[in-house]
């Protein structure tokens, strides 16, 4: 008996396989569709990658210098002191997500988040046999999940999944509501799984780790983003003591190691600090060009992006249909970007968000492009 799949297709790769092809004929595409830095690793970080391609045949192996590292990240960033042994080196974040899920909840189990979101808690949530119990967070709580959420839902779900800085919206939960939402998940019950992909990308100060609050907390991470390690795949998951044998074990038996060039290779990148906060500079300066040409392209209500690169605007003054309009987008104006049903499968049908990870330069071109196109959208 056939059963339907309970994992959806991520639409915006349909868009990037477009843009792909208009590229391939000619056309000149700006990709900002996808969330990831358009810089490479740090310069030593490849210098001593190249050095151990030359010296190093590999091996399965998981790098205590580098726990120890990212232990310290926690101890300078948030004040929290982590036993490196907790942390467990994995293949990316998603595997680390993989690991959190598996290990703390089984089938059944409801686990909430925010819509909108990414894509794949949901897809996850579900892949692994659990339930998604999506909140609709808007403007009133700046897209993020609250305390005050958690506390109202009757029953109380196994755990939630938070996010901050959040994708697509890029907002930030500040440090008193972390806490707020901390104090109510220990007192039902709910086991926090805290995606922190972004830290280290803010454009308004300091961002709580969950840790600070929440120890028990499973807390997600990746070189990806910050660290401008995309390809590299490395990622890790800190895990509290009562669950770290349950993430070993599945950590093992499912994705064995991280591989071994990239554990080098962060090692050094984590102290490639003058490098890294030039990407946030840029970055900085591509939020600043949006947020000025936004309104003289009718753009006017979006999450406000308080971290990671990412603009999520509302077009539903313009259309029902936004993946129509971001392929329409792309085909008249050489603009890729991600349409919204991706992260809320009931609202994001009038949503598009926008990466400015990419250079400067192409902002300043996207922006060029579009401006005119939303003054004058061919609907």
């Amino acid at each position: 008996m056939h059963r339907p799949d309970p994992v959806e297709p991520f639409h915006a790769i349909a868009l990037s396989r477009l843009a792909r092809q208009l590229e391939g004929e000619g056309r000149s595409i700006i990709h900002m569709e996808f969330g990831q830095p358009s810089t490479g690793a740090p310069a030593a970080a490849i210098a001593r990658a190249q050095h151990v391609l030359a010296t190093d045949p590999g091996s399965y192996w998981e790098s205590e210098p580098l726990k120890a590292r990212i232990a310290k990240l926690y101890a300078d960033r948030h004040g929290v002191t982590v036993a490196p042994e907790r942390i467990i080196l994995t293949c990316g974040a998603s595997p680390a997500l993989v690991l959190a899920l598996s290990s703390a909840f089984r089938p059944g189990d409801v686990i909430a988040i925010a819509r909108p979101g990414y894509v794949a808690y949901r897809n996850n949530v579900r892949a692994l046999g659990m339930i998604p119990q999506e909140i609709a967070c808007g403007a009133d709580s700046r897209y993020q999940i609250t305390a005050a959420h958690l506390a109202a839902l009757d029953p109380a779900p196994a755990g939630v999944i938070i996010a901050s800085p959040a994708n697509p919206t890029g907002t930030i939960i500040p440090a008193d509501e972390m806490a707020a939402i901390a104090a109510v998940c220990k007192v039902r019950g709910i086991r926090i799984v805290s995606d922190e992909i972004y830290h280290g990308l803010s454009f308004v100060g300091p961002v709580a780790s969950a840790l600070e609050h929440a120890p028990d907390a499973l807390v997600v991470n990746s070189f990806s983003k910050y660290f401008s390690m995309v390809g590299w795949r490395l990622g890790w998951l800190v895990a509290p003591d009562d669950l770290l044998g349950a993430a070993r074990a599945r950590m093992g038996n499912l994705f064995l190691t991280a591989p071994t060039l990239s554990q080098h290779a962060g090692l050094v990148a984590m102290d490639c600090v003058d490098e890294l906060e030039g990407h946030i500079a840029r970055y900085a300066a591509n939020r600043a060009l949006m947020l000025a040409a936004l309104p003289a392209m009718g753009l006017t209500r979006i999450a406000p992006p308080d971290g990671a690169f990412y603009i999520w605007a509302d077009v539903g003054h313009l259309t029902d249909d936004a993946m129509a309009l971001a392929e329409q987008l792309l085909r008249d104006t050489g603009v890729a970007c991600a349409p919204g049903f991706d992260f809320d499968p009931v609202d994001g049908h009038r949503y598009l968000r926008f990466s400015f990870a990419v250079s400067t330069p192409l902002v300043e071109e996207a922006l060029a492009r579009m401006t005119p196109w939303f003054n004058s959208p061919p609907l």
